[in-house]
């Protein structure tokens, strides 16, 4: 698959802390926010995240989420128990006409404890789902990731890599399956 350059922000590892104020206070100066405006914000964030999951109504479920701060193009489709990134859904943005099926999870951050530093980075970076891109039932895209414009990415796939425009990927990890004839391609109007 295509490699593209991602700029992926060096983040802190994760370190649990004993009590509640002391996980705030370091949540909130990784975000660069005061203890009550990050509160506010995760509740937020929470609360239009669990009801965009359930919710039976594309419409709503796509609001939800750009409340949240998901960047969404017009007419996209969220399947139902679609999870975008808990932490960081700013950095995720669903272009015009794209379609996540449902039971998808896509993640833009990738924090593990702070014991991993010398097996795993600790970062965040964008995701991004182009034009016209197909994400079937139950696949994961991982932090970094462009889905390319009309794209398919195919049930249960595990994508870590960035898939060209007018291209099928399948597995875990995702790999390319089949290419995409453009003339076969109905634009949307």
């Amino acid at each position: 698959m295509e490699k593209e350059k991602v700029t992926n922000e060096k983040k802190d590892y994760y370190i649990p802390k004993t009590n509640i104020v002391s996980q705030i206070r370091l949540s909130s100066k990784r975000r660069k926010s005061n203890m009550a405006s990050y509160i506010v914000r995760k509740i937020r964030n929470h609360c239009c995240e669990m009801l965009a999951f359930k919710c039976p109504i594309n419409q709503i479920r796509v609001r939800l989420h750009r409340w949240r701060g998901v960047n969404i193009g017009e007419r996209v489709m969220l399947g139902m128990e679609v999870v975008l990134d808990h932490a960081y859904p700013e950095l995720i943005t669903l272009e015009q006409d794209c379609s996540l099926a449902g039971y998808n999870y896509i993640l833009a951050h990738s924090i593990p404890l702070e014991h991993f530093e010398n097996i795993l980075d600790s970062y965040t970076a964008p995701v991004v789902v182009k034009k016209g891109a197909w994400v079937a039932v139950g696949s994961m895209i991982m932090p970094g990731v462009t889905i390319g414009e009309y794209s398919i990415v195919r049930a249960g796939s595990v994508v870590t890599e960035s898939v060209p425009a007018y291209t099928i990927v399948s597995g875990n990890p995702a790999e390319v399956v089949g290419r995409i004839n453009p003339k076969w391609i109905t634009k949307c109007k």
